[in-house]
């Protein structure tokens, strides 16, 4: 059975895969099938065909294409182009919201031009973290390092492999690109949340993890809190880990006099941690402290009462950090300007008890 092609040749409409010496449709079948060249077949199934060939025959070669069930090699396409159409990202941890929204925006962008994302670990984002391949540079196109420490990244310095930081130090020139959030008007809007409900003693339970973002947090609280005359703070640090978090709030506020009003927490993690020393110690939650967490996980309203928190668009930075490395990849210069972040106002906050005048 025959029928017309798009150029007005003549086609077999028959679209059972041929026999070949794999049993597998090959380019030639696809294109005998659709009535065009392998070359045509190349250029619509490797997304190239814009400007060279009709829309209407780049539709007929898709629908052809997998209507034989045929998937290309990618393996001989990529060794043939000279590159691999993967990227790697590496992220602090695998179990912690942000960095899963993280590889979801980096991998819907990479999805739309046919890359793969491999996601790697690197404990607590100070690494080091080891070349998970044997040769990087054979199996990758590039690295996307999020909310990692510079030092931690020794193993991809040296090759020419590009390079881009998410939430990172943008001072760092061996990156060939930055995507950050404004983490610093995050903390901001925080601390002036807290001092527009009255609280002037501020407890801020940092992590422990000594990278960029953190420091970027401490900084701008202290800066924000310094020229206000009666507001004191105190810090505490924390590894990213709920007992542990409550632990170090519970010796805090059974040590301090007078006792702090607020706690401004690193994340969300160590937000809920905070809240269970507040409830162990018989204070309650927002009348006696407020806390205020950042990330804005799924933990956030999880708690009761609802976690104040700044919401990061983590998925929106997984994306923009993907399209920079295809931009650097194809020579265009990547976006630039930080993300915003927002401050979202719930029931864990509350005006300070008893005010100072």
């Amino acid at each position: 059975m025959a029928q017309n092609t798009p150029d007005g040749r003549t086609r077999d409409t028959d679209h059972r895969a041929p026999t070949t010496g794999t049993g597998r449709p090959t380019s030639r079948d696809v294109a005998r099938a659709a009535g065009v060249s392998q070359a045509t077949v190349s250029l619509v199934l490797g997304d190239k065909w814009r400007g060279r060939v009709s829309e209407r025959t780049a539709d007929t070669v898709r629908d052809t294409a997998r209507a034989l069930g045929y998937r290309p090699n990618l393996a001989a396409r990529n060794l043939r182009l000279g590159h691999t159409r993967t990227a790697l990202l590496v992220v602090p941890a695998l179990t912690n919201e942000f960095f899963a929204r993280v590889h979801t925006g980096a991998a819907a962008i990479a999805a739309e031009h046919g890359f793969g994302v491999v996601i790697y670990p690197s404990p607590d984002g100070t690494g080091p973290a080891r070349d998970p391949f044997a040769s990087a540079r054979t199996a990758l196109d590039g690295v996307i390092a999020s909310s990692m420490a510079t030092e931690a990244l020794t193993a991809f310095r040296g090759t020419d492999l590009p390079l881009v930081m998410l939430d990172s130090d943008p001072t760092d020139r061996t990156a060939a690109a930055h995507v950050n959030l404004d983490i610093g008007d995050g903390i901001r809007q925080t601390a002036h949340h807290l001092l527009d409900l009255g609280h002037r003693r501020i407890l801020h339970l940092a992590s422990a993890i000594s990278s960029w973002t953190f420091d970027v947090r401490a900084q701008t609280l202290a800066d924000t809190l310094n020229p206000v005359p009666d507001a004191t703070l105190h810090t505490i640090r924390a590894p990213f880990d709920i007992d542990t978090a409550r632990a170090a709030t519970e010796h805090a506020l059974t040590t301090q006099h007078p006792r702090p009003t607020a706690i401004v927490c690193d994340g969300d993690i160590l937000a809920a941690g905070a809240c269970k020393a507040v409830r162990r110690l018989g204070l309650g939650i927002p009348e006696d402290i407020s806390v205020t967490g950042f990330d804005d996980l799924t933990l956030a309203t999880a708690v009761e009462p609802e976690l104040t928190t700044v919401r990061l668009p983590a998925e929106h930075v997984g994306r923009r950090g993907m399209s920079a490395l295809l931009a650097i990849l194809d020579g265009r210069p990547p976006a630039e300007g930080d993300l915003p972040v927002e401050l979202i106002v719930r029931g864990s906050t509350a005006p300070a008890p008893n005010p100072e005048p």
